[in-house]
């Protein structure tokens, strides 16, 4: 599908470009020269703007993991940037990182990704699509050449469609309690030191009668989203839902 480069690697005709975030100037090189950390910090190749009338939900999202905002262009792409900042193995989130350019099936293609995620097991490139459009040709298209290229490199592919409606309701809700610096790190040492593990949230907000209730809920929430507390995501949470010590 690719064309051959002189060296007879499939992605050796395949070009990247991104944006430098200190000065957004465009740096191009061959994808196979590309490396991870130049590209885990690039900025968005694009940008938007709000209009009435148009189609896209577009906004930024507040990300724990690297402390600053991300983009995204569809309530789609929120959802799964509410994942990757939700687990603890995502270190990095790049928007729109960068544009490919390759030469497929004789024609001259270019894509930009929609995430690229630095993981602790390697780099994973995200497109996000709405599961009713994988079926359209262009659309497989394109996913197909830019999962040969990003495998090709080692690094993993993901087209992310509509998650567990369940596991989006409990992960958008604990976002909430996502900022570390709105609770008090005496009070997170208190409860961290408490046994919790199997007992329902109901039950572990009397862990310490001393502190407001409240307090402690959002503590509790807090180390929930920092999984170092786990609880069944697939079911919805309430004072029922059991807390568990990670493994």
């Amino acid at each position: 599908m690719i064309a051959m480069g002189r060296s007879g690697d499939k992605a050796s005709s395949v070009s990247v470009s991104y944006r430098r975030a200190d000065d957004l100037s465009e740096v191009a090189r061959e994808w196979t020269a590309a490396g991870i950390d130049e590209l885990a910090n690039a900025a968005p190749w694009r940008t938007f703007r709000w209009h009435r009338g148009q189609k896209h939900y577009s906004g930024t999202y507040w990300s724990s993991t690297i402390g600053n905002h991300v983009i995204y262009e569809s309530r789609l792409e929120l959802a799964r940037l509410l994942f990757a900042d939700f687990d603890t193995s995502v270190q990095n989130i790049v928007a729109q990182p960068f544009l490919l350019r390759a030469s497929v099936d004789r024609k001259l293609r270019k894509h930009v990704p929609d995430f690229l995620l630095v993981t602790n097991t390697g780099p994973v490139v995200v497109d996000v699509k709405p599961a009713r459009r994988l079926a359209d040709p262009e659309v497989a298209f394109t996913f197909e050449w830019t999962r040969e290229l990003v495998e090709a490199k080692g690094w993993r592919y993901e087209v992310a469609t509509e998650p567990i409606a369940a596991e989006l309701q409990n992960v958008r809700f604990l976002s909430g309690y996502r900022r570390n610096w709105l609770f008090r790190s005496e009070l997170l040492t208190r409860v961290r030191g408490k046994d919790l593990d199997g007992l329902t949230l109901a039950d572990a907000l009397k862990c310490l009668p001393d502190e407001p209730v409240q307090h402690v809920k959002s503590s509790l929430l807090h180390l929930v989203w920092r999984q170092e507390l786990l609880i069944d995501l697939s079911a919805p949470l309430s004072g029922r839902t059991e807390l568990r010590r990670p493994a």
